[in-house]
C-alpha cells in the first residue's frame, strides 16, 4: 500500500482549534466587562437648614397643599419648591396658619402674594403646628429629582446564572459542530486519496429517471396530489375569509397619546372612573375632556418613569398634556379656561357589527366581569390595541365556560334553582341559562 502524504491535516486542525479558543476567550472577556456596574445612585440630600421630617412633610403636603400647589410649577397657588429660602420662617408660620388674617393686617408681603395669585384665598390651616409646617418646608426644600428610566428586560441569564450566557454556549456549540463537519470533510478527502493511490475504483452510479418525470407518469400520484392541494387551498381560503372584519391586534395612533400603563397601571385609576357609562349603559363611552381636567388641571408636567428607547421621554409626555390643554382651552399662565375648544378626533378601536348586540352594563354591573377579560391587561399597555378577536365563536366559548354569578341578585335565584335541578349541576353556565339563543345577541 502506498503512503499518502497528508501533513496539511494537523496544521488545518490546529488553526481551527486556535480560532475556537480565541472566540471563546473574547466572548468571556466581553461578558465580564459588561457585567461590571458602571454607575452608582447618588442620593439627594436635603439642605442643612431645612429642618423637619421629610417623610412626614410629604404626607402633610399631599393631604393639605397638593390640591392647589405644585413643587415646581405655578398652579392655583405659586410653586413651593425652595419656599423656605424665600421667606422668613416666622412669617411662613403666620401665613400658613391664617393667610386671610395676615392680609387683613396690611402685611406688604402677604398683600403682594395675594395680588400675584389672582386674589385666590388660601385655606387657613390653624390645626398645623409649627413642627408640622417645618416638616412641610423640609419636604419642599428637597432638590428636584431626576426622572427614572424604566428598566427593560434583558436577555441575560436568570436566577442561578453561572456567568456564561446562552448566546455564548450556543456560539461554542456551533463552532464545535462546524469543526466536526470540516474534520469529516478532510477525513473523507484523505480516504479518497488513499483509495486512488492504491488503484481502488469507485463504482459509477447508473442514471435514474428524474423524479419529476416519474411523478408525472404516475397518474395515481398526480390525482392524489391534486386533491391534496385543492383541500389545502380550500382550508387556507376559508381561514382567510373568516378573518375579514377581525381586527385583533389593531392599535391605532390617537391624536393625543393616552397611556393606560401610566393611568390604570402606575396610578391605579379604576377603569370605571373614566368609562363611567360602562356600568349603566350599552357602550362604555368616550370620556369627556373635563374628566381629564379633573386631574390635569394640577398635573401639567409628567414626573413618572420614562423609556427613551421607545421615544417616551419627559418632553414627549409634557407635549401630550399641552395638546389636552389646547383642546379644552386651558391657559396655564392665568389658570383659567379661555373658551376656545378644539374637538379631539379619537380613533375607535373596538367595533362590533351592527347586527351584534352587546351591553356593557349587563356584563360589568350584573355579571361582574373584569374589563381585562375582554380588553386584556390594559394596565400594561402604553398604546391600547384590540386584545381579543371579538368573534361570535369567542363570545360563545365564554358563555359556555362562565358560571352565572347569582350572589346578591334575587332575579336569578328562582331560575337558577329550577335549571340546576334540570341539568343536575350546582353552578349554571350562561349557555345553560339561554346564553346561546340567537335572539340574545341578534335581534
Amino acid at each position: 500500500m502506498k503512503k499518502v502524504n497528508y501533513r496539511n491535516l494537523p496544521s488545518q486542525l490546529s488553526l481551527l482549534l486556535l480560532a475556537l479558543l480565541l472566540t471563546f476567550s473574547i466572548n468571556l472577556n466581553a461578558q465580564d466587562t459588561s457585567a461590571v456596574a458602571d454607575a452608582e445612585a447618588i442620593a439627594d440630600v436635603a439642605p442643612a437648614d431645612a429642618g423637619g421630617d421629610i417623610a412626614a412633610g410629604e404626607q402633610l403636603f399631599n393631604a393639605n397643599c397638593a390640591s392647589c400647589h405644585k413643587l415646581d410649577k405655578k398652579s392655583t397657588g405659586p410653586a413651593l419648591r425652595g419656599v423656605a429660602s424665600k421667606h422668613d420662617r416666622e412669617w411662613l408660620y403666620k401665613w400658613i396658619s391664617n393667610s386671610t388674617e395676615l392680609i387683613a393686617s396690611g402685611d406688604s408681603k402677604a398683600v403682594q402674594l395675594f395680588e400675584d395669585n389672582n386674589r385666590s384665598v388660601m385655606t387657613p390651616f390653624p390645626a398645623l403646628s409649627n413642627t408640622d409646617i417645618d416638616n412641610i418646608l423640609a419636604y419642599t426644600s428637597q432638590p428636584k429629582p431626576e426622572p427614572t428610566v424604566a428598566q427593560l428586560p434583558t436577555n441575560g441569564g436568570g436566577e442561578g446564572d453561572s456567568g456564561v450566557s446562552n448566546n455564548l454556549i450556543l456560539g461554542v456549540l456551533a463552532l464545535v459542530f462546524l469543526m466536526l463537519v470540516i474534520m469529516l470533510f478532510l477525513v473523507t478527502k484523505t480516504l479518497r486519496r488513499i483509495a486512488e493511490a492504491n488503484g481502488v475504483e469507485y463504482p459509477k452510479s447508473e442514471k435514474h429517471t428524474p423524479l419529476w418525470k416519474a411523478f408525472a407518469e404516475n397518474q395515481f400520484m398526480v390525482l392524489v396530489t391534486s386533491i391534496f392541494l385543492l383541500l389545502v387551498a380550500g382550508y387556507f381560503m376559508y381561514g382567510y375569509f373568516m378573518q375579514v372584519g377581525v381586527d385583533q391586534g389593531y392599535a391605532p395612533v390617537q391624536p393625543i397619546h393616552f397611556s393606560h400603563k401610566i393611568h390604570a397601571g402606575d396610578n391605579q385609576i379604576d377603569c370605571n372612573y373614566c368609562h363611567s357609562s360602562a356600568r349603566k349603559s350599552k357602550t362604555s363611552g368616550i370620556p369627556s375632556l373635563n374628566v381629564c381636567m379633573n386631574c390635569h388641571k394640577n398635573i401639567s408636567e409628567y414626573a413618572g418613569d420614562v423609556n427613551p428607547e421607545e421615544g417616551y421621554t419627559i418632553d414627549f409626555y409634557n407635549a401630550e398634556i399641552k395638546k389636552l390643554y389646547a383642546a379644552v382651552g386651558w391657559d396655564e399662565a392665568t389658570q383659567t379656561y379661555t373658551g376656545e375648544e378644539k374637538p379631539v378626533e379619537w380613533v375607535r378601536i373596538h367595533n362590533l357589527p351592527d347586527f351584534a348586540y352587546f351591553n356593557h352594563s349587563q356584563h360589568v354591573s350584573v355579571a361582574g366581569i373584569e374589563c381585562q377579560k375582554c380588553h386584556g391587561p390594559v394596565e400594561e399597555m402604553e398604546i391600547v390595541g384590540q386584545f381579543a378577536p371579538l368573534t361570535m365563536g369567542w363570545c360563545i366559548n365564554c358563555h359556555r365556560e362562565t358560571n352565572v354569578n347569582i350572589a346578591g341578585n334575587e332575579y336569578y335565584e328562582k331560575i337558577h334553582e329550577e335549571l340546576s335541578k334540570k341539568y343536575g349541576v350546582d353552578q349554571l353556565t350562561i349557555a345553560q341559562m339561554g346564553g346561546l339563543e340567537c335572539g340574545k345577541c341578534h335581534y
